[in-house]
């Protein structure tokens, strides 16, 4: 540790909270957001009757399981300007922007997952209610709404939230895209001032910190939202 340059560190951190750490936490609120909206539809689609409806959901979900996050990210960053301008009838590819395309990707990508989460979620409700509401006139999406997904939700908000910190995890392979988010901008001042260990390692900190603090909030918030049965 003789060598260990702590000074680049001082001088570094504000910049690495005010834009890696601000541009790595509004990625993943945003991309959590949408993921559970998309990822709820994406639940109901796959306990529907309609066989096709079920096709498609299932074929989605296995899908996006089934591919890299660092491979979906390459493909939609550079072929979303493509597919605009075959939507819109452009000769020049749509500019999309880097924020804009990981956050489409990871919404896509997440959604998979927090559809599952979903799915164990409202499959743990008692059939018994489902048909109840039922009985009371309402339709499919109407128990669903008022009577199904409030507790669905309750049952999977650790489980919701564990998925999330592994999603703010994720968001660090945007770097691979010269993206300044907190690890990318930690890497950028490495590669400037040659000290790879000393970024690296204080990034490796703060992930750790982070993360084992959320984990901790998490089993916290477990006992408190846990129904007794």
């Amino acid at each position: 540790m003789g060598n260990f340059d702590f000074d680049v560190i001082q001088r570094s951190w504000v910049y690495l909270f005010q834009t890696g750490m601000v541009f790595t936490l509004k990625l993943t609120l945003l991309a959590m957001t949408g993921g559970i909206v998309f990822g709820t539809l994406l639940a109901m689609m796959r306990l529907s009757s309609n066989k096709l409806v079920y096709l498609l959901a299932s074929g989605y979900v296995n899908i996006m399981r089934s591919i890299p996050l660092v491979l979906v990210i390459f493909w939609f960053y550079f072929l979303v300007p493509y597919i605009g301008a075959w939507i819109t009838g452009s000769n020049e590819p749509v500019q999309v922007g880097a924020f804009a395309s990981c956050l489409i990707t990871f919404v896509m990508f997440e959604a998979a997952y927090y559809c599952e989460i979903m799915r164990s979620g409202i499959q743990s409700i008692p059939r018994g209610q489902i048909w109840a509401g039922y009985a009371m006139g309402m339709n499919y999406w109407q128990t669903m709404a008022h009577i199904v997904l409030p507790q669905a939700f309750r049952n999977m908000i650790p489980v919701l939230l564990t998925q999330t910190i592994v999603l703010f995890q994720d968001v660090s392979l945007v770097s691979i895209l010269s993206i300044a988010d907190f690890f990318g901008s930690a890497a950028k001042v490495a590669q400037r001032d040659g000290r790879l260990v000393e970024m690296y390692s204080f990034a490796a900190v703060v992930y750790f910190i982070m993360c084992l603090s959320l984990s901790t909030a998490v089993k916290k918030l477990q006992q408190k939202v846990a129904i007794i049965r």
